[in-house]
């Protein structure tokens, strides 16, 4: 079993693989009971955001850290991955401007994503 920092290192390592734009990681450990990571990137289009989802969610399930919930998926505006300890979000440009996670969750300690590579 994976702890949350490697899932969230494998989820990030996909994103990047797969060209993800802008990619965040929030460690939000001490601010909610979600999860302890959150990690947020943006795509380019809708069909980078199904590959984005299924990139990440192939890595991961060949780890053994198969996705819970997957939610927006055919919208591509916003695609959630819920893996429990960690929650992968997939933005058009226009919905990560629109909801503004990173300020909504800005009490959470922010972590260079390449530290995770």
């Amino acid at each position: 079993m994976l702890t949350s920092k490697e899932i969230a290192s494998l989820a990030v390592k996909a994103l990047d693989d797969k060209k993800a734009r802008d990619i965040q990681i929030l460690k939000t450990d001490k601010v909610t009971v979600l999860a302890d990571y959150f990690i947020l990137c943006t795509a380019t289009s809708d069909t980078h955001s199904k590959t984005l989802a299924d990139e990440t969610d192939k890595v991961l399930s060949l780890a053994g850290e198969p996705v819970l919930r997957r939610e927006g998926y055919r919208s591509g505006g916003w695609t959630l991955l819920d893996f429990g300890c960690v929650i992968v979000h997939i933005f058009s440009e226009d919905m990560r401007e629109f909801y503004a996670l990173d300020r909504l969750w800005s009490d959470a300690e922010k972590l260079d994503y390449k530290e995770l590579l």
